[in-house]
């Protein structure tokens, strides 16, 4: 496969998400008040208070790409920016208010995912799975099962968001794999639109990683959550041979943390949209980052504190490029795909149990056991 050369609008909307982001971490003294994350939470890992609209910048970022690119791409960018409004704007609201509840944004997103097949006519049509493609040829069952992945996806974005590097660098990295899928396809339009967003997702992380300058924010996860939803949708319809199992293994983990979280706190009586410090990579912070920093450094404890975040950040962001690449291996096999899907699931929970009960142990054992995780991750 030969990668072609980048256009000016991948360019274009990096820098201007860079020059966005800089714009309103210097200017933050005037919309602070609004803006501000405080440093009290259960989920709070940063010491100071930060902007948490980084959204602005990349949406700004993939508008400036759309001016510059070239009609075919625009076409896409631009569905992408008036369908992704009603994700974005719910999500700033919370982001500015801390008022606006999960449901509405939930909703938010789900509508965006309607918004994009009204815009465009394209929903999803097949999945690779007996029977429930024959479902699908109905347009009310395609629409909704539409929105309810798109939603899904940009809400396990939001709910993976929690260090520095971790959300944007997952979609980042997410997006350049969903572009050379629909590259591999022969899809250059698709494959560069996806590069020009994952460019502008890109300009931000430089401002977000590794010191937490600026927050990525509820508007920033449910827009850069439904941009990689909607770039799946459009790789699966508009190229027959690429199985939607390829399309979920790119965003696997995701989907997995938020399957799991659900799991394990109904079983444990708890609401499954209360924030709590038992996901996968607050362990990894609590358990194997902080005592790997505190080894190969002991005599710099406010180091130490200072790069927690930021490691645990870019180390559970790389942990999706595997299945990135391995979606890009089995592109064209649904049985193949659905495999590996399981096989990163069950990886994500014996990777989990091995956390919570420091020793490895079976992932099916595991998740027949609930109590021992409460007792255990405490």
């Amino acid at each position: 496969m030969h990668l072609p050369q980048l256009p000016p609008s991948v360019y274009v909307a990096g820098l201007a998400a860079l020059a966005t982001a800089l714009v309103l971490v210097l200017t933050k003294r005037w919309h602070g008040r609004f803006s501000m994350d405080g440093v009290h939470g259960v989920q709070k890992a940063h010491a100071n208070p930060t902007p948490r609209i980084g959204g602005v910048a990349i949406v700004a970022g993939v508008l400036a790409g759309y001016l510059v690119a070239r009609p075919e791409r625009k076409a896409i960018l631009g569905t992408l920016l008036v369908a992704g409004l009603p994700a974005f704007a719910f999500g700033l609201a919370e982001d500015v208010t801390k008022k606006v509840s999960i449901m509405a944004r939930l909703l938010a997103t789900m509508a965006s995912g309607v918004l994009g097949w009204w815009l465009t006519g394209t929903a999803i049509t097949s999945l690779d799975v007996p029977g429930l493609d024959r479902l699908l040829q109905f347009t009310v069952f395609s629409v909704a099962f539409t929105a309810f992945a798109v939603g899904g996806v940009a809400n396990a974005v939001n709910i993976v968001d929690g260090f520095n590097g971790l959300a944007s660098g997952f979609v980042v990295i997410a997006l350049a794999g969903v572009g050379l899928l629909a590259l591999s396809a022969g899809d250059l339009n698709l494959a560069l639109a996806c590069w020009s967003i994952a460019a502008a997702v890109l300009g931000f992380w430089l401002i977000n990683w590794p010191w937490g300058k600026l927050f990525l924010g509820d508007g920033g996860c449910y827009f850069g959550g439904f941009a990689l939803a909607w770039a799946c949708v459009l790789l699966i319809e508009r190229n027959a041979n690429i199985t939607p199992f390829a399309a979920l293994l790119v965003c696997i983990h995701p989907v997995t943390e938020v399957l799991f979280s659900i799991y394990r706190r109904r079983l444990h009586g708890s609401h499954p949209g209360h924030p709590d410090r038992l996901h996968l990579h607050s362990l990894l912070a609590r358990r194997v980052v902080r005592p790997t920093l505190a080894y190969l450094w002991p005599d710099n404890p406010q180091f130490v504190k200072a790069m927690r975040n930021s490691a645990t950040g870019l180390l559970q962001a790389l942990m999706n490029v595997p299945a990135v690449l391995a979606a890009f291996l089995v592109e064209t096999s649904a049985a193949k795909a659905a495999v590996l899907c399981v096989v990163f699931m069950l990886a994500y929970v014996t990777l989990y149990a091995r956390l919570v009960r420091f020793k490895w142990c079976s992932p099916i054992t595991f998740l027949l056991t609930p109590p021992v995780i409460a007792s255990k991750a405490k």
